[in-house]
């Protein structure tokens, strides 16, 4: 390993993600309950949007303090369909080689939410001037169908 905390925490976290097959257009409640979990540990304000049938969900949780301003990071939980003969490893369990990070969803964007998440729980929270807020959105791959129905809700 690095011997960086902050890395092997994100990998750690990425491990978790990959697992949790969230194709697109199936269910990622698991996925988005590990993520809430994480977040509110940490005293994130978070909340819900989910799709018409309740088996997705978009994530949108705020830190620190409110106002205008401030940063968002923003992502997708979803993966596209994945046909296990194209892999060599299995698609979703992390496997390591030469350095990298081999399973769906490592760069596209498990990869990121589990920076980020990382990030989020190292970061000191009185520090921060502005709000920081982490959207994920559910059905990305296939017509950003989450961040539609984020976005209508965003307005209100």
């Amino acid at each position: 390993m690095s011997g960086n905390p902050l890395l092997e925490e994100a990998l750690a976290i990425l491990d978790d993600l990959i697992a949790f097959e969230t194709v697109a257009l199936t269910p990622n409640l698991d996925m988005v309950e590990y993520c809430v979990a994480r977040l509110e540990a940490v005293g994130a304000d978070v909340r819900l949007t989910h799709n018409a049938d309740g088996t997705r969900a978009n994530v949108f949780a705020t830190i620190g303090p409110g106002g205008d301003g401030g940063i968002v990071l923003s992502g997708h939980s979803d993966v596209v369909p994945v046909d296990p003969d194209d892999w060599t490893t299995p698609p979703f369990e992390a496997s390591r080689r030469d350095g990298r990070v081999y399973g769906r969803g490592s760069a596209d964007m498990k990869g990121f939410i589990a920076i980020s998440l990382a990030a989020v729980e190292a970061l000191p929270r009185n520090r921060l001037k502005r709000g920081l807020s982490l959207i994920w959105t559910h059905d990305e791959e296939v017509g950003c169908l989450g961040a539609q129905a984020l976005a209508g809700q965003l307005e209100e």
